[in-house]
């Protein structure tokens, strides 16, 4: 089956009705994977509707409670945006890290997430900062917190003719702040082997009283480990605590081995990726670069 059809709505009440069009549809964000997709053969849609014409998937709209990120935002703009590179710097770098400066010019924190791949960047950076999902669809609109919305490789909590809309993070709590880590076979423009996804806070006695700790790239889906943000809370940061959250971390690890790297070597990795993570958004409340 071929493309039969193109649509580019201007609003979301156009753009329901017109995936709802096609036998195949799919939706067109940046279309790095799309296209892609298609001249692989895995991907054969007989309809495309081009989400770049609706204002609410191209916003970035910043209130007193959180900011929302369109869904079809390109992460060139998104990683450049002072409102995303200063409340949350773990997640630019995480957007930062995505394919060449090119291919960020087209695709979106959006569509990384709707890809749903394992080894995602933006994925466990969006966890750790406690993203939600606002998703609307014939039966009407609902919200998902990001570690609910991939089920699987390549799989996605979305329902047919749903469309993920914008992306809410809500402001970084009182003197925090987040940071991104992974490791690729390669510095540049590769998969990660694993990566890890770190937002804390803390006292002004210096203590932490939030923190939440997400992992790419070990598992089927991007994970949050509640176990390892747990070790952290009431502590200083000290070593014990760190090496707590490591250990909770490798635990929740379930990865596969493939050409990239071994199951072992990947648990262990994560884990020092973790911990490295904890220090630097540490660091970044120290300094003052927190909320």
């Amino acid at each position: 089956m071929a493309v039969q059809d193109f649509a580019a709505p201007v609003s979301l009440d156009e753009a329901l009705p017109a995936f709802a069009g096609g036998d195949q549809p799919a939706w067109l964000a940046g279309g790095t994977d799309l296209l892609v997709g298609m001249r692989l053969g895995a991907k054969n849609p007989d309809r495309i509707v081009d989400l770049k014409r609706i204002p609410e998937l191209m916003a970035i709209v910043e209130d007193e409670s959180a900011v929302r990120l369109g869904a079809a935002v390109a992460s060139y703009d998104l990683v450049r945006h002072p409102s995303v590179a200063g409340l949350y710097p773990g997640l630019a770098e995480a957007l930062d890290l995505i394919g060449s400066t090119q291919i960020q010019g087209r695709c979106s924190a959006g569509g990384n997430l709707c890809n749903a791949s394992p080894a995602a960047d933006s994925i466990p950076a969006l966890i750790a900062n406690n993203a939600s999902c606002r998703i609307i669809g014939p039966e009407g609109e609902r919200l998902l917190p990001v570690e609910q919305f991939v089920t699987g490789p390549g799989s996605t909590a979305l329902t047919s003719g749903e469309l993920l809309v914008e992306l809410i993070l809500p402001r970084p709590p009182e003197r925090g702040s987040d940071a991104y880590l992974r490791l690729t076979p390669r510095t540049e423009m590769d998969i990660a082997v694993a990566g890890a996804g770190v937002a804390l806070a803390l006292d002004e006695e210096g203590r932490c009283y939030s923190a939440r700790i997400a992992v790419g790239a070990v598992a089927a889906t991007a994970l949050l480990v509640e176990e390892a943000g747990a070790a952290l809370l009431g502590s200083r940061l000290e070593q014990d605590a760190i090496d707590a959250a490591v250990a909770a971390v490798r635990a929740a690890a379930c990865p596969i081995s493939d050409k990239r790297a071994s199951a072992d070597y990947r648990r262990h990795v994560v884990g020092v990726l973790v911990a490295r993570a904890i220090r630097i958004a540490h660091e970044r409340i120290v300094r003052g670069e927190a909320s």
